[in-house]
Parts: C-alpha cells; structure tokens; sequence
C-alpha cells in the first residue's frame, strides 16, 4: 500500500511496495518535466505513467494498464502550483485539488488527519507508517522549486 501527502509545499511518501505478503523498498514520487508526481497503486502502471509524463502528458497517449483490473493512481503538482490527481483509469482526464493539502493511498487518512491537525507532508506520511502497517520503509520529500 502507500501514502502520498501534499501541505502545498513538500510532496511525501513512504517507500513500501507490497505484493503477496512481500514488502520491497521503492520510490514513489518523481520530479519530472510536468512537475512533482506521484504514484498509488499497480507498479507497472505507475511505471508507464512516469514515462507517459515525462513525454508530455499527451492524451491521446494515456498508457493502458496491462493488467487491466489494477491500475495506478497519481498525483500531480504542476510547477504552478496546481494539483491534479488522476484515477487510474481516467484515460488520461484529472481533477483538480482545490484544498490546501491532500494525500493518496492506503495511509490517506491518517495523513488528513495530521495535515488538518498542522503537520507537514512528511510527518502526516511518519504518521500513517505509524499507524498502517501497509505503508513504511522510509520517506521520500520533493519540495516544489
């Protein structure tokens, strides 16, 4: 499972994969040359988002989940500022996050609660790994240039 937060300025998340009760360490937030991006879900999905990103988000182009029952989630923070999120198989379409911090993820939760309560992005991801077992291994931080 994962945790990705936003406070508006850092993007958070923990480093666990898990696959058939097997945790692996692994990155889940990128800077590429649409913005700070980060990715819930089905790896080899996320993989070819990053890819897909990185090529200029062309819609036309949306790559499709070879595993056509998972799917990768992502969150987007343009070099504006904006917040987008797209949903697996949205082909490509997002919605745009209005809010002032938003998070993704099995550990979601967990991270809003401690972002309304004050906490950045990095210590509402500490706290989601605290309290879910699915998401750990560490933290990665991208602060917005």
């Amino acid at each position: 499972m994962t945790i990705i937060a936003w406070d508006g300025k850092t993007l958070a998340a923990d480093k666990q994969s898990t696959c058939a009760g097997h945790g692996s360490t692994v990155t889940k937030i990128f800077r590429t040359t649409f913005g700070l991006v980060g990715f819930a879900g089905k790896a080899s999905h996320a993989r070819a988002l990053l890819v897909w990103f990185n090529s200029g988000a062309i819609l036309e182009r949306w790559p499709v989940s070879p595993d056509r029952d998972n799917w990768a989630d992502a969150i987007v923070i343009c070099p504006n500022g904006e917040v987008r999120e797209y949903v697996g198989n949205g082909g490509g379409h997002y919605e745009l996050v209005e809010d002032n911090f938003c998070a993704m993820g099995g550990g979601r939760d967990y991270a809003l609660a401690a972002m309304f309560l004050g906490k950045s992005a990095k210590e509402a991801v500490e706290v989601a790994c605290a309290l879910d077992i699915t998401c750990g291994k560490g933290i990665d931080t991208l602060e917005l240039a």
